[in-house]
Parts: structure tokens; C-alpha cells; sequence
């Protein structure tokens, strides 16, 4: 009898939610269905504004995490209309929200993500579980990333060293070596920068299929400056967000060069993410002595030039995406959130101290009952 969970994600990009139906009644999280719903415009935009210059009145916000609330809702009722299923079939949704801020340091470490949950399991009349990361930070964890133990649980090798990179509005790696503990932790910008640019110059949301970034060459004195931030040299656990990659971290960098074609600043971001990842799996291949393969996933994972590039600076690793391993690239992250709510309904635990630095291992997530 199928056992059916919803992921519910809306990431960095704030392109829109990813819905995963996935059953856990088998040997493996199996996902059977997925839907994308676009984020609106008007939403898209006062988040876009928040997350940009971290400042908000109260009104705001409170209007941005209903608005959140319903969109979700919205989303995953019409995700039942479409799978011709009924609330009483699904165990239960688990809903990351929307991350607006994720400060992990500090006297006062705290994360932020909105979207009320409340009118999400009152509107589809399912169990919903939310709040993902704050426990882990209660214990002294980063609180991120939270997919690491779900990628153990589905990709792991006992004959290869697997690492799962996600190439979302950050890059985040999960390095499963059968004869050490997982780690797992945000490299650098994945596609936010070059979102944020193309957007500014060309009004589009993103570069498909990297046809702008190809018109431009990769300037080297850039590349260096970008490269030269201290978030680099930071051993793990670490993560970050848009609040350190954003438009005015690249207008600093930028200010530091002479003048460049718009056009060769987007070359230039995809060489410096390629770089980035490129640096921190090299020195991990060549301290291993097994076979490497790198699983690529999230909305990076369609772009020619950056997977074009990961290949060519990472000669020591297979790369391949995690479609070929069972999940569509682009619901990898949700069908985790699906994951971590059924680890939550059963009590088990969902992160990974050696991945967030957290004392111990706990069940993540607050329980919003139907």
C-alpha cells in the first residue's frame, strides 16, 4: 500500500514552488509525480526587494508570508486535481518555505523562512510539517544544508566516493565516501548571480541554455576578484545565501576592474562558479583512492557552458546528473522535503551532525496537524 508524501520548495532563484509526490512504501523513496507553479510576479517582486536590502516593515511581511501561505496551498491542490488524488491519500507535506534570511554566526545565530503554514494545512487538509532548521541551530548546527542526509539515504556507493551537487541559486555539495562520515555544505553562488545579471540587463529571468554567456568571453582579472572572497577559505560547516552573493557583492567587484561588456561579466560568472566547485572537489579527488562520481541536480544542471566546464576542470570525476540515477534533476530538493517529513512523522532522525556541525541527531521539523 503506497505511502504518499508531498515536497513542497521554492529556492534562492524565487523562480517558483517544485512539488514532488513520493512514496516511501518501498525499499527506496520512489517520486512519482512532479509539478512546477511559477511564483507571481507581484510576490516574486516584493521578495526579490527584501531579499536584496534585508529590510521589511512588519506589514510587509506579514503580507509576503500570506501571500507564501496560499501560494503553496494553491499549488498543492491543484497538484491533487492533476495526480487525481484526495488529501486523506497523502501522509503528509513537507513544506521548506521560503528562506528571506540564514545568518549561522554570530552571538545570535538564526535563519528565517516564511510561508505560513498554517493556512497551508488548513487548506489542503493534510498534516503539514515546516521549520526545518531551527532545531539543528538550537543544537549549534548550521541548520544547512538539510539534504545531505537525504542524499546518504538514496545515492549512497559502498564501492565509489558520491558526491551530489546542486546547482541551485547556491551550490551546495554532499560528499558520500563509504569509509568516512557524509559531509556536506554550500560551496558558492550557483546560478544567483547570473540570474541576478541577465535580469538586470536583459530583463529575463534566466540565461537558457547559457545563449548570453556565450556570446561573451571570460575576463580574467574578474575571475580572480570573484574568486578572492574569504567564504572560500572557510573550512566546513559552512553555508551561505543571497545575503553575501547579491548584485551589490558583484558591483563592488566590479568597481575594482576596468569597465567590461555586460555580456563578458555573465561569461565570467559561469567560469567563476565552475571554478569555485571545481577547487573543492579536486582537492578532495586527489586525496581519495576510490573512484569518483559527481551527480549533478537543481536548475544549474541545465546549463551547457557549466556542465560543459565541470567536465573539463574535473577530470578526475564521472559526471552525470541524477536523473540518470533515478530523480529528475529538477525535483531533487523537493522529494527531500518529502523525505525529511517522513522522517519527521516517524521520529527519525533527519540531519547529519558532520554535515551541520549540530551536537547531535534529531528529528527536524515542526508538526502542523490537519
Amino acid at each position: 500500500m503506497q505511502q504518499y508524501y508531498i515536497g513542497v520548495m521554492s529556492g534562492t532563484s524565487l523562480d517558483g514552488v517544485d512539488l514532488a509526490l513520493v512514496d516511501f512504501s518501498l525499499s527506496s523513496p520512489k517520486l512519482i509525480a512532479s509539478d512546477f507553479v511559477p511564483m507571481p510576479d507581484s510576490l516574486r517582486s516584493s521578495l526579490s526587494q527584501l531579499l536584496k536590502t534585508g529590510e521589511v516593515t512588519l506589514q510587509q511581511l506579514g503580507k509576503i508570508d500570506h501571500q507564501l501561505g496560499l501560494l503553496y496551498a494553491e499549488s498543492i491542490n491543484q497538484f491533487l486535481v492533476k495526480q487525481q488524488l484526495q488529501p486523506y491519500q497523502i501522509e503528509a507535506i513537507g513544506c521548506h518555505g521560503q528562506t528571506v534570511w540564514h545568518s549561522p554566526k554570530g552571538e545570535y545565530p538564526f535563519t528565517m523562512q516564511i510561508g505560513d503554514m498554517n493556512l497551508v494545512t488548513t487548506k489542503t487538509g493534510i498534516t503539514t510539517i515546516a521549520d526545518f532548521r531551527r532545531k539543528d541551530m538550537a543544537l549549534g548546527g548550521q541548520g544547512a544544508p538539510l539534504v545531505p542526509a537525504f542524499h546518504q539515504a538514496v545515492f549512497s556507493d559502498p564501492e565509489r566516493i558520491v558526491g551530489v551537487l546542486n546547482l541551485g541559486g547556491i551550490s551546495n555539495i554532499s560528499l558520500l565516501d563509504p569509509n568516512q562520515n557524509t559531509i556536506g555544505y554550500d560551496i558558492g553562488p550557483g546560478n544567483t548571480l547570473l540570474d541576478i545579471w541577465i535580469e538586470k540587463h536583459l530583463g529575463q529571468r534566466f540565461d537558457k541554455d547559457a545563449q548570453w554567456a556565450k556570446t561573451g568571453k571570460v575576463n580574467d582579472d574578474l575571475l580572480a576578484k570573484l574568486l578572492d572572497e574569504p567564504f572560500f577559505d572557510q573550512a566546513p560547516p559552512k553555508s551561505t545565501g543571497r545575503e553575501l552573493f547579491n548584485l551589490a557583492w558583484l558591483l563592488q567587484k566590479l568597481a575594482q576592474i576596468s569597465p567590461l561588456a555586460p555580456q563578458d561579466v555573465q561569461a565570467t560568472l559561469v567560469e567563476f562558479t565552475a571554478r569555485s566547485i571545481a577547487q573543492d572537489l579536486t582537492k578532495i579527488s586527489q586525496q581519495k583512492t576510490l573512484p569518483c562520481l559527481l551527480l549533478v541536480c537543481g536548475g544549474g544542471a541545465r546549463n551547457p557552458l557549466l556542465m560543459e566546464r565541470l567536465g573539463k576542470l574535473l577530470p578526475d570525476w564521472h559526471v552525470s546528473t541524477t536523473t540518470e540515477y533515478g530523480i529528475d534533476i529538477d525535483y531533487v530538493e523537493a522529494t527531500a522535503f518529502a523525505w525529511l517529513a517522513y522522517q519527521r512523522m516517524h521520529n527519525l532522525p533527519s540531519n547529519l551532525p558532520s554535515v551541520t556541525g549540530a551536537t547531535q541527531a534529531v528529528s527536524l521539523g515542526v508538526i502542523f496537524p490537519k
